[in-house]
């Protein structure tokens, strides 16, 4: 079967962009013919792309580069949308001028999307394609129904466009996304919420009909647990690895750069604009130089290591987890802290850090109220990290001591790609989710529970429904430590549940990761995945899961 998919982004680092490699990849090893249009700098490195095409003087120009594996091919097509990416939450991305679709001039908005209307129509006169994904609720969907004429499509929802784009921007991006989803045969939703969320934001006829569940999978052979006795192996496997790669992110200049804005003896308190240019002077999106000898320093079998994985962002909680930090060494002095992601809030979190070290109310005060200042948006004060902190009380003289060698026990590796995720989580007791805003799916959460590591997530939106799923493998005993409440007692309650697992003796808990890992093979995987874009494609439905419950918005 022909496939046409529709991304429009790189293939690498974020949740959407292993989706449709991972897919891309699944499908070809099923048999299938990919015809993959997204942005990626370095396609031929990905093991299942045979074949790029580009647009040379507006002709589209295809090349070979390498004999295919498998029965199935994938073409990696890269649309010529004038230097100028446009995305859902800012980043920095090489060789693209990036701005959020808010941002964007009419002018800019139309010729991106002819620029991808005219890839997909010169695509799929070249291939016929059987199907079509589209990806992401804006503007993906619209391309494809004003691109093809009669091939049928799906819609792949992913949670950033809904909430960040069209949700806040409504009059301007709303009839884009209405246009797309009428014509679409099956939309596909990672969650419960998310679907409620849509069918909330878009009063489409017949949406909630054709709205079924089609989550993210995990590659559970190479997601996979490790007997605790070879962790020291994986870990040595991770830092010769490292070792070997290029390393051009968070160094020693931006560090001392952070200890001299956030020194006691400063005259002014650190700006978002003093942050940005200590990011400017490194790779933000590069792996930390000193991160094999960081982690060379971590016996996972002796010292319990937790992680969190995911964008250095407000969104996604890493401050709370830092601010939680303290409370875990209190208990398990010998644990530590592994930080995989990259993203705008690093240097504020490395203040937090220092901040906690030091006990300094004026810094932390400054952090607390400016937050997203210091990632480079609006102010906005840290609601939860200020009520923690405000019932300190007489627990303060123990938490203040415990974070003073906070930066001893914490290792921030900088971006890793995902598969190298794999060398690390099979060492990891558990690995945390503690984003603040909905989410889609929650995908680091099934990969770490494919791996064996517990993992410990909000109790909202695709992340709780992951951990339902998870919890009714588990024993009681453990199943309370797989999430907490997003609410004011965040903080306490992150503690509380990694500990409550370190506290757990080492039988248990080997049981507990051989369930969790059952369970994740049992109900993720790419091959089911890619089942269900296909029959989201051709309309069969009745293929698909439903949404639980009854819509409540029609």
């Amino acid at each position: 079967m022909r496939v046409l998919v529709f991304h429009g982004y790189l293939l690498r680092g974020t949740g959407s962009n292993i989706y449709n490699a991972e897919l891309a990849e699944t499908l070809v090893r099923m048999g299938h013919e990919v015809h993959l249009l997204c942005q990626e700098h370095d396609p031929a490195g990905l093991g299942f792309v045979d074949s790029i095409g580009d647009w040379e003087n507006g002709k589209l120009v295809i090349r070979v580069v390498a004999k295919r594996a498998h029965e199935g091919g994938c073409t990696v097509y890269r649309p010529d949308i004038h230097s100028l990416l446009p995305v859902y939450v800012y980043d920095r991305y090489e060789r693209f001028e990036v701005k959020t679709f808010d941002q964007l001039t009419d002018e800019e908005l139309d010729r991106y999307i002819e620029s991808n209307i005219e890839a997909v129509r010169d695509v799929a006169e070249a291939f016929d394609p059987d199907i079509a994904l589209a990806n992401h609720l804006v503007m993906g969907p619209v391309i494809l129904a004003r691109a093809l004429e009669d091939v049928p499509y799906a819609v792949k929802i992913h949670g950033s466009a809904l909430e960040y784009t069209v949700k806040p921007h409504y009059p301007r991006f709303a009839t884009y996304a209405r246009e797309g989803l009428v014509k679409a045969r099956a939309v596909l939703v990672g969650s419960q919420h998310t679907a409620e969320s849509l069918w909330a934001a878009m009063a489409s006829e017949g949406l909630p009909q054709r709205t079924r569940l089609g989550p993210p999978g995990v590659d559970t052979h190479t997601f996979a647990p490790l007997p605790r006795k070879q962790w020291r192996g994986a870990m040595d496997g991770l830092v010769r690895w490292l070792e070997t790669a290029t390393r051009t992110g968070f160094d020693a200049r931006a560090a001392e750069a952070l200890d001299i804005l956030s020194s006691p003896t400063r005259e002014t308190q650190p700006t978002g604009d003093a942050l940005e240019t200590v990011r400017s002077e490194y790779d933000p999106r590069g792996i930390d130089v000193d991160a094999p000898m960081t982690l060379a320093s971590i016996d996972p079998v002796r010292q319990p290591v937790i992680c969190f994985v995911g964008k250095l962002i407000v969104s996604k909680g890493p401050d709370l987890l830092l601010t939680a930090w303290p409370l875990i060494l209190m208990r398990n002095p010998q644990a530590r802290l592994v930080i995989v992601g990259f993203g705008t809030y690093r240097e504020g979190l490395e203040l937090l850090i220092r901040a906690l070290e030091r006990a300094d109310e004026q810094l932390l005060t400054r952090i607390m109220r400016y937050g997203r200042a210091l990632e480079g948006g609006e102010r906005h004060q840290l609601t939860y990290l200020m009520a923690f902190f405000d019932h300190l009380g007489s627990r303060s003289e123990r938490y203040f001591a415990a974070a003073r060698k906070m930066r001893e026990s914490i290792v921030f590796t900088g971006r890793l790609e995902h598969g190298v995720l794999a060398r690390l989580m099979p060492a990891a007791e558990s690995v945390l989710m503690p984003s603040m805003f909905p989410e889609a799916f929650g995908m680091v959460a099934a990969e770490a529970a494919a791996c064996g590591a517990l993992p410990i997530s909000a109790a909202h939106s695709g992340l709780a429904e992951v951990t339902a799923v998870l919890a009714r493998g588990v024993s009681k005993e453990v199943a309370p430590l797989l999430s907490f409440e997003r609410g004011m007692q965040s903080v306490d309650a992150i503690a509380d549940s990694v500990n409550g697992w370190l506290d757990l003796d080492e039988q248990t808990r080997d049981e507990a990761r051989a369930q969790l890992a059952e369970t994740a093979r049992a109900r993720f995987s790419w091959e089911r995945v890619a089942d269900g874009v296909i029959a989201g494609a051709r309309g069969r439905l009745d293929l698909l899961d439903s949404v639980p419950g009854t819509p409540r918005f029609a």
